[in-house]
């Protein structure tokens, strides 16, 4: 199959460099990952890990991370190639980089000098892998009920809680997990801390891996942890600070990584179904020469035009420094808009076909509906972005501190056009 150019809607965004990683990304998921996408989906008990050791040889899970530790240093951009090329194919093997990516940012943006230095040259060549463990069983996203707790003895940390829907939860050997350590009635803000916590420690516990609805292969699942002991060198930033650990590494990694693979997603199912009009006889054509068919497959093109310049608009944005906070959630909510139209409408153009097991859009349909909530859903997004406009427009209900963080970790986010094409 030869691979696709990048659309030039995509000019203005791309460098040469990002062209080449563009299609070292595809020529990856169509020769190493789409092989093994029947195995993964045959098996949805199964967690997947020759994909990661895949991606590790290509150094991918470094690739924001600076080259002074071995890292690609290639940006928001490049990040958001390799996930959204990676999702056309395989919206698991797309989660597996994207959801290792976001604690990797916790420790850019908070981790210590001493942290960085022991983890980043491993985390950039994918011999160890994070995750970030901030959901709970009962509280989901709502960060403010937090139960999981961390008390200090006087000598170490106790931790003691359970966190859900850990992405890689059965891959990663380092967690950096959020704890309250402030008692209840203490502000959100302040309340909470961020640890870093190994696997192999006494105490933690990675429950056996279920399968889901969607995304077969990937493991996100329950961790529990029964009086971890962690040492002081182990908290992230400062005590207290694990709200913005949380929420800056969920809108600057999380948010665009979803985008992302959204809009692999999408552009999968708008592929599928235009294959399937274009070969489906009709009368003397096809169904793809009906008049009502060809506005249905308008939209959806439409759409896919939107979702994809949203999405690389905000990280691009990202990567120049500039305030894009408001960007970003806009890029995850609408995204998964788009993609969840696109989903209904495929399915409905493949009639009785779609529900067929074993066809891709069946496994594209499903892996669409894992990308809704993870980093706050379509709601939460949208109360955002009313949040910003009124605050904009003076309203007094709204607080006056709306530093975007963007803007606050600029210093960490910006790149200078990274050649991602010198890590091929």
């Amino acid at each position: 199959m030869p691979i696709p150019t990048t659309p030039a809607t995509l000019d203005r965004f791309l460098t040469l460099s990002h062209q080449a990683l563009w299609a070292d990304a595809d020529a990856f998921a169509q020769e190493e990952v789409l092989p093994l996408v029947e195995r993964m989906e045959s098996a949805p008990s199964r967690v997947d890990r020759k994909i990661a050791r895949l991606m590790a040889g290509r150094r991918w899970f470094g690739v924001t991370v600076p080259t002074a530790f071995g890292g690609m240093q290639a940006g928001h951009v490049a990040k958001t190639i390799l996930i959204h090329r990676l999702a056309r194919v395989s919206g698991a093997a797309a989660a597996i980089l994207q959801a290792s990516l976001i604690p990797v940012a916790a420790l850019l943006h908070y981790g210590s000098d001493e942290q960085r230095t022991a983890l980043l040259p491993s985390v950039a060549d994918g011999s160890v892998l994070m995750s970030i463990a901030v959901t709970e069983p009962d509280q989901g996203g709502h960060i403010g009920g937090m139960t999981t707790s961390a008390e200090w003895d006087g000598k170490a940390w106790v931790l003691s809680g359970t966190k859900a829907h850990v992405g890689n939860s059965h891959l990663a050997h380092q967690h950096v997990v959020v704890a309250r350590t402030a008692p209840h009635g203490t502000r959100t803000s302040q309340a909470l801390t961020a640890f870093l916590v190994q696997t192999e420690q006494r105490g933690v516990h990675v429950h056996r891996h279920t399968s889901k609805l969607g995304l077969h292969g990937f493991s996100y699942g329950l961790i529990s942890f029964d009086r971890v002991r962690i040492p002081p060198r182990n908290v992230m930033g400062e005590v207290g600070q694990g709200f913005d650990v949380a929420q800056s590494s969920s809108i600057l990694y999380g948010r665009p990584n979803l985008a992302a693979v959204s809009l692999g997603l999408h552009e999968a199912a708008v592929a599928l179904t235009t294959r399937f009009l274009s070969h489906r006889p009709r009368y003397k054509g096809t169904v793809a020469d009906l008049s009502v068919v060809r506005d249905r497959l308008g939209r959806m093109s439409a759409r896919a035009i939107m979702a994809r310049i949203l999405a690389y608009h905000a990280v691009d944005m990202l990567d120049r420094g500039l305030p894009c906070d408001m960007e970003l959630v806009a890029a995850k909510a609408i995204g998964h808009e788009l993609a969840a139209e696109a989903g209904r409408d495929s399915m409905e153009l493949h009639g009785a076909n779609a529900l067929i097991e074993g066809y891709p859009l069946e496994r594209v349909w499903r892996d669409m509906q894992t990308t809704y909530a993870p980093a706050g859903t379509g709601e939460v997004q949208r109360i955002r972005l009313a949040q910003n406009l009124l605050h904009e427009h003076g309203h007094p209900g709204e607080e006056t501190d709306q530093t975007q963080w963007s803007t606050r970790l600029a210093h960490l986010t910006r790149h200078a056009r990274a050649d991602p094409a010198t890590a091929l």
